[in-house]
């Protein structure tokens, strides 16, 4: 009986492709390890290396403890969305004591008025975060409730508001700090506001977390400075405090001669105004509830407290001690430097200047 012999389909198959098309036999032939190394995926995963530096690594959203790993507690959320608020106190309250001019005896109804502002706009949040606890804010309360018109209205206002909080504060966060360097240095706030905006924003594409960590002592310096600087300004002119009293009486006096009672509340209200940017802040705790640990309504109660109460103390406590040490404004300097500076200039420690630090 004739065999006919058998043909290895397979091979026969490969080498009659590999005849027909070498090219693409050269492009399915398995690399070495070392052209691997050599080739592009060396760049690649140097970038995807600095972009992790940088940005951070991803989270993925398949995993369940990623939400309890991101949340905020309420001291955190306070850290992260309160410190947009209790900034605000730095510029607010001086622009508002600027625009007394000579009758700073103005200043004791701006402090009052200006802390239960702050306790009524935190309470109306509180509400809107106790009927809207999914966050939003103004945007979710306006489109709920009427329409979506106003949602966008809302929204619109919203998103300005962001824009220019953060070239406000960046801009007097800057300029407080040149307020004890030497003018010649003045050139460079620009381009230092630019540098502190972009790290800005690398901290928030890296996560909320990660921002609040490198907030946290930035934020606590700022509360322990600040309540310091109250504290010790309000104790150190406290043997003052009846001439201070009896000056205000005497402003309110003549104020009435000269200005008559309707002059002195236009002006009061016109200062009252120029200070609103010290309530800039308060909405950032509703719209960012999402954020924030379970239970969030009870975090962002808690956390819009912390806000209302620190943000009031140090708006009112500032516009106290300007009115106590007599504060003016001075070119070139910030009203919070000259007030630093006419309470702690004359404090040093074996002639070292530790009021000036």
């Amino acid at each position: 009986m004739e065999t006919k012999p058998t043909i290895d389909s397979s091979s026969s198959d490969e080498s009659s492709h590999k005849s027909r098309n070498p090219k693409l036999d050269a492009l399915q032939t398995p690399a070495s390890p070392s052209l691997l190394n050599e080739g592009s995926e060396a760049p690649a995963s140097g970038m995807k290396r600095l972009f992790q530096v940088i940005f951070g690594r991803g989270r993925s959203v398949e995993d369940p403890q990623v939400f309890h790993k991101l949340s905020l507690v309420a001291f955190l959320a306070w850290v992260g969305l309160g410190a947009d608020g209790l900034s605000s106190s730095a510029y607010g309250p001086a622009e508002a004591y600027k625009a007394l001019g000579s009758d700073t005896y103005l200043a004791i109804g701006l402090a009052f008025f200006m802390a239960l502002t702050v306790f009524i706009i935190s309470y109306s949040y509180t509400r809107i975060i106790e009927h809207f606890p999914s966050g939003g804010g103004g945007y979710v309360v306006a489109t709920s409730l009427l329409g979506e018109k106003a949602g966008v209205v809302s929204g619109s206002a919203l998103v300005i508001d962001y824009v220019l909080t953060i070239a406000v504060s960046v801009a007097t966060g800057v300029d407080a700090i040149f307020n004890f360097l030497p003018g010649s240095l003045a050139n460079y706030k620009l381009p230092i506001c630019a540098v502190v905006i972009l790290a800005l924003m690398v901290l928030n594409i890296r996560g909320i977390k990660e921002s609040v960590r490198v907030l946290v002592p930035i934020f606590i310096t700022f509360l322990i400075t600040h309540a310091v600087l109250i504290v010790y300004g309000i104790l150190s002119k406290t043997q003052e405090i009846p001439h201070v009293a009896q000056s205000v009486h005497q402003g309110f006096r003549s104020g009435l001669v000269s200005l008559g009672l309707s002059g002195m509340l236009l002006k009061f209200l016109h200062a009252y105004s120029m200070g609103g940017g010290s309530y800039t802040g308060i909405e950032a705790v509703s719209n960012g509830l999402m954020i924030m640990r379970e239970p969030r309504s009870a975090t962002g109660r808690r956390t819009m407290l912390y806000m209302a109460i620190s943000l009031a103390v140090t708006s009112a406590g500032i516009l106290l001690c300007y009115l106590l040490m007599g504060v003016r404004d001075t070119p070139g300097k910030t009203m919070n430097g000259v007030l630093v500076e006419n309470l702690f200039h004359s404090i040093s420690v074996a002639g070292f200047p530790i009021g000036k630090i």
